[in-house]
């Protein structure tokens, strides 16, 4: 069964008359999904998710138990202990932007396939300059958690962009041989967006530096795809690929986080078959 809820909400995708059709004979196991967001209607990208995880279930027979996390719950200790994906979702400025921070360092250090979109491009690009980079002033220009109103000194890393992708669509370049390359199947692609934030190329070295790959870039050359090499999923994009199409066919981003799922609980469950 396919479901996307928090313990307070209802439903967010309604199960299949036939729970058996949903699994298919081909995906043995059932992956849990954490959204992690401050889950509004009126968020398209949001409005889009139970569609696209149904059709996740239907036609690519990868059958995803998904929840809504609020990133003030992704904060707590233990908020994502069994699940087998992280999705840091758009919608920022987020209620915590701590909790958001929390969601993509637990997805990093404990392997758990990663992907973040819009928002949660800017936040996984914003804890690994803090965390790994040693950054400990890198700020998003739209929070107001930024460290300068805790007297730190504070390096802007997410800043306004020179003209805003609110509602736009754009080329993208991807560099050849990276995971972004493997997953969208291109190394051109023409992608939606929805955001007014982006990178400070005063940064991109010392993130390079640090291993963090920066696989797309628009037709200027400004950022618009990370991944982390060596982690088994780590993906983050500018773009909103919730937005692709009519919402009825997943995006590719969107099927890859999703069988790299399926993947991380058929480990985990052959590993505890091991040790029992």
């Amino acid at each position: 069964m396919t479901t996307s809820s928090t313990p307070s909400a209802g439903p967010a995708v309604l199960p299949p008359e036939d729970p058996g059709a949903a699994r298919g004979a081909g995906a043995p196991y059932t992956a849990r999904l954490a959204l992690v967001g401050d889950r509004s209607p009126g968020v398209r990208s949001h409005a889009r998710v139970p569609g696209l995880l149904d059709a996740l279930a239907r036609r690519e027979q990868l059958v995803l138990d998904a929840y809504w996390i609020s990133t003030e719950d992704a904060g707590h200790e233990g908020a994502l202990a069994g699940f087998d994906a992280v999705w840091l979702l758009p919608g920022s400025p987020y209620r915590s932007e701590a909790g958001a921070l929390a969601a993509v360092r637990t997805a990093r250090e404990r392997g758990i396939p990663f992907l973040g979109t819009c928002g949660g491009f800017q936040h996984a690009v914003l804890e690994y300059a803090r965390t790994v980079c040693g950054l400990g002033g890198a700020a998003h220009a739209e929070s107001p958690e930024r460290p300068a109103a805790a007297g730190e000194d504070e390096q802007l890393l997410v800043v306004p962009l020179t003209c805003s992708l609110v509602g736009h669509e754009g080329v993208i370049e991807i560099t050849p041989g990276t995971l972004a390359a493997q997953v969208l199947g291109t190394t051109r692609t023409l992608e939606r967006y929805h955001c007014s934030y982006g990178l400070n190329a005063e940064y991109l070295d010392v993130l390079r530096e640090y291993g963090l790959r920066f696989s797309g870039a628009d037709e200027r050359g400004e950022v618009r795809i990370a991944e982390l090499p060596g982690h088994p999923f780590f993906l983050a994009t500018l773009f909103q690929p919730e937005l692709a199409g009519d919402g009825t066919s997943p995006h590719p981003a969107i099927r890859a986080l999703a069988g790299a799922a399926v993947a991380h609980a058929a480990r985990v469950t052959a590993g505890a078959a091991t040790r029992a």
